[in-house]
């Protein structure tokens, strides 16, 4: 696993999966930037209607303390932003990956694999419904782990070890669907949950670095085309029509 990982760090920075890198920072970096902006402004709408709301209670005397206590929470949103577009990264990673992983697919292939079957690529729709089940799944997991980070302290390593299954999965099955069909890849991604689960602590452990994480996509199809070959080696591959 960790040559897996190895040579998916190395080609991550050659001609032709570089330019794949940018292209998938840029779109995950406007994700990003939306996402941003609308909780920004849905954040300052809620605190002037807040504000508002309370000073036709209390009157006119309680304009100056609302509008200290709303700039207040205007800044500890801007920071809840900038730590929750961190957290968030996995559901952002799972969409762009689903865009370029067939384009990953054919390098790695390519590269390591020259003497196999090439894969097939999986239908655009089929993919991005897929990144876009995992990032939903994603979000749900980062809003019941937030309050158990503020209060109890562990919601981390649970988001962790959620990040490593959900992204494990994605990525393992959109490498084994350039091979087999759907429920197939399914069936063999489950019969080699530990393998699996293996790399995707290595994703979760990659994505959770700032700056690195936009990276992400392209590392996790590259290790997890490594790892599909591998266990594949153990099961009769099925080519897709």
């Amino acid at each position: 696993m960790i040559d897996d990982a190895t040579n998916a760090i190395t080609q991550m920075f050659s001609p032709p999966l570089r330019a794949i890198l940018w292209r998938s920072i840029a779109l995950a970096l406007a994700l990003i930037v939306a996402v941003g902006i609308a909780l920004e402004r849905l954040i300052v709408w809620m605190v002037d209607a807040g504000g508002t709301s309370v000073e036709t209670t209390l009157g006119p005397h309680a304009h100056a303390p609302v509008t200290v206590l709303a700039w207040l929470l205007s800044v500890a949103a801007g920071f809840g932003i900038l730590i929750g577009s961190v957290m968030l990264m996995p559901a952002v990673t799972a969409v762009v990956g689903s865009f370029f992983a067939d384009r990953i697919g054919d390098e790695v292939e390519h590269e390591y694999y020259p003497a196999d079957p090439p894969g097939k690529a999986v239908p655009l729709s089929l993919a991005i419904w897929e990144g876009f089940k995992t990032a939903l799944l994603a979000v749900a997991i980062y809003l019941i782990a937030t309050p158990l980070i503020l209060f109890l302290g562990f919601g981390a390593v649970i988001f962790f070890l959620a990040t490593a299954y959900i992204l494990g999965r994605e990525y393992f099955e959109l490498a084994a669907m350039r091979f087999r069909p759907p429920p197939e890849a399914k069936v063999l991604r489950k019969r080699n949950a530990a393998v699996v689960y293996i790399g995707g602590l290595l994703i979760a452990a990659f994505v959770s670095v700032p700056i690195v994480n936009l990276a992400t996509p392209i590392f996790a199809m590259a290790l997890m085309v490594h790892v599909h070959k591998r266990v594949s080696a153990r099961a009769p591959v099925a080519q897709t029509g």
